[in-house]
């Protein structure tokens, strides 16, 4: 195989070299579909914004549809420019995902294809808030997509199989009060210490830990946001704000972990829910799913964050997140990624294509 590898050292600096940050990722999506315009293919490009679905590979029949899909769009961080220091690759964007990416092209410019049928999706604004993500429209407007069996989301997670994926909430609770003169705080009602006692019982919630496949997700409910909306510092404000971020287990509902937040809140505060991700099963027991681990993954692990594999899951298609970008590294200042864990991760992924069942 060694010698059928692209360059993908420089295929990953090529990547990088090109700055995406959210809502910034035409230039990188007219590049890419640029280069891959030169490769064999079974079919044209098909772009939906700044997002690209290329249809790879077809014809083989009693052969699994395989989508290796990966975002764009990278964090705003500053990193310089993007360089190589010894096995490391640093740039903004080099684990999370560009990383990844590097093996969807090394896939498409590989001369030796192999023999599934295979789509490449790179698509934008998954850095962002979930309705706002490109993914989704693109799988409602690409019927083709429908047909996929499994699809592997390239996010980082140094060769390891990370299977389903959290649900995540973020929600705007806001303690109401009553405005007064700070030399008479008793004719007004302090907005902040009214939400004393919310805050005594978010810091009291530990981790809630649910199996499943085996694999152990934990829920978690934090404030990650709190500001007031006080009109001066000699007044007692009247509004507390508050950000909830709950991560709920891939067998909780959007609407089962909407409720979970509205009775934590009790009533003490106006509850705003300002983004919802879904959550996604692990489908440890699908067969793809199993050649990937015989592939040599480094380890199966439960993905305790939220990806794009809950798209697919909403619509029935297994999905599951593996990737050469290192966990640790992602949203990083000055992140960068490990070159030979890009390089095994090419072999893994080869493998694991070229070993697919005949038959689903």
């Amino acid at each position: 195989m060694a010698s059928r590898l692209i360059d993908l050292t420089s295929t990953l600096l090529w990547l990088c070299a090109i700055p995406s940050p959210i809502g910034e990722e035409r230039e990188l999506a007219d590049a890419v579909q640029g280069r891959l315009a030169g490769c064999p293919m079974a079919g044209a490009i098909r772009r939906y914004g700044n997002s690209l679905v290329v249809p790879l590979t077809r014809g083989h029949a009693g052969r699994p549809h395989v989508a290796l899909v990966g975002h764009l769009d990278t964090v705003r961080t500053e990193n310089g420019p993007a360089r190589i220091e010894g096995d490391r690759l640093f740039a903004s964007g080099a684990s999370d995902m560009k990383s990844g990416l590097a093996l969807m092209m090394a896939v498409a410019e590989d001369v030796v294809r192999p023999e599934v049928n295979l789509t490449l999706v790179f698509y934008a604004r998954e850095e962002g808030p979930y309705d706002e993500n490109e993914l989704g429209p693109v799988l409602e407007a690409d019927a083709e997509l429908a047909s996929v069996n499994v699809a592997v989301c390239l996010e980082p997670s140094d060769n390891r199989l990370q299977l389903g994926c959290m649900g995540s909430i973020h929600a705007l609770v806001t303690v109401s009060g009553r405005t007064a003169h700070s030399a008479r705080p008793w004719e007004g009602e302090n907005a902040i210490t009214k939400a004393a006692p919310l805050l005594v019982d978010l810091g009291a919630l530990g981790p809630r830990e649910r199996v499943l496949d085996g694999l152990t997700y934990r829920a978690v409910t934090t404030v990650t946001m709190a500001r007031d909306a006080g009109r001066g510092r000699n007044v007692v404000p009247d509004r507390f704000l508050l950000n909830l971020n709950h991560r709920f287990t891939p067998d909780t509902t959007l609407t089962e972990a909407k409720e979970f937040i509205v009775a934590l809140v009790a009533g003490r505060g106006d509850v705003d829910f300002t983004d919802l991700s879904p959550a996604a099963m692990p489908n440890a027991g699908h067969p793809l799913v199993q050649a990937l681990v015989r592939a040599g993954v480094r380890a199966v692990e439960p993905k305790q964050a939220w990806t794009d594999v809950a798209r697919f899951a909403s619509r029935g298609i297994a999905a599951v997140n593996f990737g050469p970008g290192e966990n640790a590294q992602a949203h990083q200042r000055n992140e960068s990624t490990s070159l030979p864990l890009l390089q095994e991760g090419y072999v893994i992924l080869r493998r694991w294509l070229e070993r697919l069942e005949t038959a689903l």
